[in-house]
């Protein structure tokens, strides 16, 4: 089997341009001693948007590879695929990450329930009756199309090629660590390898802005879950790697020491998932170089502004922005380079800083996306500038908070 190793982090890349300044965090993190996997991650809705096709993620990855000669491994995801759109990436992934959120709750027949509860008797120390009735009759659907996905890809796919992620984290309601359990009990029942497991965690996982809710509330959740996992581990034949998968886990900074704490202490791995930071970096490294640059990175933020509903409708459970406090277009159009910068990059100590300003333009690169060549374009123009903000974003801010040394 194709093993994931303790420390991984997704790296989001739409426009396929910073392979190589995201990898160049890594580097300089194996240098100081930690040493995290790169896992290159597009959707199918990224890939629709900005007109690009799922191999294109493996040439980027592979070129920046051979170019900083990494020879540690690095994976590329299939990310959040499903039954209807996993054929496109099966030849140039491996890794899969199998999303079910939708499939939650889906019912199943009355003797399968019943079955899978005579057949986990273990479970009934874990929760009450009527919970444990409840867990299996709302996960249980679910993790049975997380088989169906993972079989399709593995008719198709050597399964010793690859690597298995169940999520579950698109959905209202956060699984508690008894029920996470019940999860894992089916997967290993539906044979699936899984070697990372993405749950809805308690609190708001807002795109590209930090952890809403109670930090000590997640500590105690995210302990809960690693001990969930090791005693499935044991019980259960799953991989003895399997671990937790944060996602939407970029910029969660209040919510990194407690992940570093209880990874230090437990001996647990963790894969991190940073999506969509990258895009960020690259607005802020077009608005540092000055000139067209920063014209363009002001443009694409007046766009962004005058499509905002469209822009953010279909990620509204995962956002929270305060329209009366997104300035004008016009506003920004008279903002220097250093101006655009402090509104836009995630430092909270600058008073200047706009988290309503960031959540719209992470939701907003369909704006560059339409503009096609010219976007691209500024970004080799630009590079230096926009791959130093890259590599820095995900090595200081992401790399050096979350991963403890070993």
């Amino acid at each position: 089997m194709l093993e994931l190793r303790k420390y991984s982090i997704g790296v989001g890349d739409r426009f396929a341009h910073q392979a190589k300044a995201q990898l160049n965090a890594c580097v300089q993190a194996a240098a100081q001693g930690i040493h995290v996997v790169p896992v290159w991650n597009k959707s199918f809705r990224e890939h629709g948007i900005v007109g690009s096709e799922p191999p294109s993620a493996r040439v980027a990855a592979d070129a920046a590879v051979a170019a900083l000669g990494w020879s540690d491994p690095y994976h590329v995801d299939a990310d959040h695929i499903n039954l209807g759109n996993v054929d496109g990436f099966i030849e140039a992934s491996d890794f899969f990450t199998i999303d079910v959120a939708a499939a939650i709750g889906q019912p199943v027949p009355d003797a399968d329930a019943a079955a899978f509860i005579d057949r986990h008797s273990e479970l009934k120390g874990e929760l009450e009756p009527d919970a444990l009735a409840a867990a299996v009759a709302r996960y249980l659907g679910a993790v049975g199309e997380a088989g169906r996905i993972y079989r399709h890809v593995a008719a198709r796919k050597d399964p010793a090629a690859f690597i298995t992620e169940v999520s579950m984290d698109e959905t209202d309601s956060p699984q508690t660590p008894p029920e996470l359990l019940v999860i894992l009990a089916a997967i290993a029942d539906e044979g699936i390898p899984a070697q990372t497991i993405a749950p809805k965690f308690t609190g708001r996982f807002n795109k590209g802005v930090d952890f809403v809710g109670s930090p000590e509330g997640f500590e105690k959740e995210f302990n809960g879950d690693l001990a969930v996992i090791a005693q499935a581990v044991k019980q259960y034949p799953l991989p003895r790697n399997l671990k937790l998968s944060v996602h939407s886990g970029s910029d969660k900074f209040s919510i990194y020491e407690p992940i570093r704490r209880a990874l230090a202490a437990s001996g647990a791995g963790v894969h991190l998932k940073t999506a969509g930071t990258t895009w960020l970096e690259e607005l802020i490294g077009l608005a540092e170089a000055g000139g067209d640059g920063l014209a363009l990175a002001k443009q694409v933020y007046a766009k962004a502004y005058a499509d905002r509903d469209a822009l953010c409708a279909p990620y509204a459970t995962v956002i929270d922005i305060d329209a009366s406090k997104l300035p004008a277009p016009d506003a920004v159009n008279a903002w220097s380079a250093e101006e655009y910068v402090s509104a836009l990059r995630h430092d909270q100590s600058n008073p200047q800083y706009n988290a309503n300003l960031r959540q719209l333009l992470h939701v907003g690169y369909k704006v560059a996306a339409k503009l096609g060549a010219r976007y691209t374009g500024m970004l080799d123009e630009c590079e230096a500038s926009i791959a130093r903000n890259v590599t820095t974003n995900i090595l200081d801010r992401h790399i050096l908070r979350v991963f403890p040394k070993r």
